[in-house]
């Protein structure tokens, strides 16, 4: 961590929403006036597409289990060398993953392919992480350690597959029947890599849907944000102003000491009013560092 040169990072596995967050908190820095770092997890990912597909078929054959949630997929070292460095010189290094035809077309790639490692903009104020692995540690790799504020985006596991199946067939082309397979694939790593980060977060937003989504493989659209909760479980936070929240977000409640229930629908505001004081903290704290130098 560094007060200097903070970071903040939304974690949450491909369809759990963290792409939404992502819109929240454009919204905060654009509030107030901060000149962020956008690091994207997928850049840290250890193969292109192709030879992704390529090691999951030696896997399978070996009878073992690769998926993206695992390390064997991920540079999870150069994750954490790049929250290393920024936060001990407010510097370090990202490339992009070209997921469709149209991001790789401007680099003459094709999709599935990595950009070249370049450096992350010059005097920015914080950086910001959307991925699978914001809170990851391993027995190798501690990236957690390294982020001053930690987010997750958790929703229920049967709403999460929803999301992910739709929007990997009518949005990336893949089969069904495809992303079912990498569902199953991905479980062991899921329990062993994803789930514990949620442990470790400050704040977990976790959307649980008020319509039926016991049979997820067979759910034809997503239930929507007024179908829904957010559940939002605070962690190891002192002075939340759980009666100011209540008051702002109508139809909220207290579910537990620690945590709040919202609307789903209530969702971006609640994102809005609670991140932003904190956010607004971390770069107070920021700019005192850099007055008194």
């Amino acid at each position: 961590m560094s007060a200097k040169h903070p970071i903040i990072a939304v974690t949450g596995s491909s369809g759990a929403g963290t792409t939404t967050t992502t819109t929240a908190f454009s919204h905060i820095f654009r509030q107030l006036g901060i000149n962020a770092a956008f690091v994207e997890g997928d850049s840290f990912h250890h193969f292109t597409r192709a030879e992704m597909e390529v090691m999951i078929r030696k896997s399978e054959a070996a009878n073992r289990n690769l998926s993206y949630f695992g390390p064997e997929a991920n540079n999870f070292d150069r994750l954490e060398q790049c929250f290393r460095d920024y936060g001990a010189t407010g510097q370090g290094e990202t490339r992009s993953y070209l997921h469709t035809f149209d991001e790789a077309v401007p680099f003459n790639q094709m999709p599935g392919t990595f950009t070249q490692w370049r450096p992350l903009p010059a005097n920015t104020d914080m950086l910001y992480y959307e991925g699978l692995h914001g809170g990851v540690v391993t027995p190798e790799s501690n990236v957690a350690q390294h982020v001053d504020l930690l987010i997750g985006m958790v929703p229920i596991v049967n709403l999460e597959w929803i999301q992910k199946i739709i929007r990997d067939t009518s949005e990336r082309g893949h089969s069904r029947e495809k992303v079912m397979g990498s569902i199953v694939r991905s479980m062991d790593d899921y329990i062993q890599h994803m789930t514990p980060q949620f442990s470790r977060t400050h704040i977990n937003f976790q959307r649980v849907p008020t319509v039926d989504t016991s049979n997820p493989f067979s759910a034809k659209d997503i239930p929507s944000l007024d179908e829904s909760f957010v559940v939002i479980r605070f962690r190891g936070m002192d002075n939340v102003d759980f009666p100011y929240f209540l008051r702002m977000i109508q139809g909220s409640f207290m579910s537990r000491v620690n945590t709040l229930v919202v609307p789903g629908g209530k969702m971006s505001l609640a994102m809005e009013l609670i991140l932003t004081p904190l956010i607004k903290e971390l770069m107070d704290k920021r700019q005192q560092l850099h007055s008194g130098e």
